[in-house]
């Protein structure tokens, strides 16, 4: 069944019609600054993933340094976590550059560090429910495909035939991927079950970003983009605390 999906959303990346990137998208709601920086709430909310990114990158120095106990199987099974931490600490620098100027250039910034944490997350759940050796021989291409998608977005754009499908087809079909192996193969740590409450994280911040300018529009004191920031990085917080408690079965 994960091969399934994984064929859908290349299909659907590849030989469905062309979609472009909304121009739209960059407006958002609170274009507030504080303290001569732009739209300050949506760029200073990223601070959330710098904190995230970094205590999830803490916790694997120390276990490395402990030479491991027990919330790994082995050191390689800890490569793509690794990635995706590194991913997440990097989101906030991209997406802070992207919100103090929004626009299709800066976007790329925000997208590419995302798209290494997704794949990277994906070859973390290869590792812990498939097999380690699986994970980390798919964390590259993984990784490189996700960059692909963005920079093929951006090239597309640049080249006049722009087409944004690809990048959406590894964002939604990675974040697929992971449920559906979550699904079908146990994992062999305790507290795996905490994969689903950070899908649901992450579709709480979809709907959030959706919403927007109605998030807004109901104080004035918090945009859905805002929000969209902090329960992203919430959802990231959920995973770093399972792998603190986690114990092999």
């Amino acid at each position: 069944m994960p091969i399934g999906i994984v064929a859908a959303a290349i299909g659907w990346g590849i030989f469905f019609p062309a979609m472009l990137q909304s121009q739209d998208y960059h407006l958002f709601a609170d274009t507030r600054a504080v303290l001569a920086i732009e739209n300050a709430a949506d760029t200073l909310s990223n601070l959330a993933f710098l904190l995230v990114g970094v205590l999830g990158l803490a916790l694997l120095w120390r276990e490395r340094a402990a030479g491991g106990t027990g919330r790994f199987s082995a050191p390689q099974e800890m490569r793509p976590y690794w990635v995706f931490f590194a991913g997440v600490a990097l989101t906030s620098v991209g997406s802070a550059y992207y919100h103090l100027a929004p626009d299709d250039a800066r976007l790329v910034w925000d997208r590419l560090p995302m798209t290494v944490a997704f794949m990277s997350l994906l070859a973390a759940m290869v590792a812990e429910r498939i097999g380690v050796r699986a994970g980390n021989v798919l964390l590259v291409p993984l990784v490189v495909l996700g960059i692909a998608s963005v920079a093929y977005w951006r090239w597309s754009a640049l080249a006049g035939a722009e087409n944004l499908r690809p990048y959406m087809a590894v964002q939604f079909g990675s974040i697929a991927v992971i449920l559906v192996i979550a699904l079908l193969y146990r994992s062999r740590y305790t507290h795996g079950g905490v994969i689903f409450a950070v899908a649901a994280a992450y579709g709480v911040a979809k709907v959030v970003e959706s919403l927007d300018l109605e998030i807004y529009a109901l104080g004035h004191w918090m945009s859905g983009h805002t929000l969209k920031h902090l329960a992203a990085a919430a959802g990231v917080y959920l995973l770093l605390k399972s792998l603190e408690r986690r114990a092999p079965r």
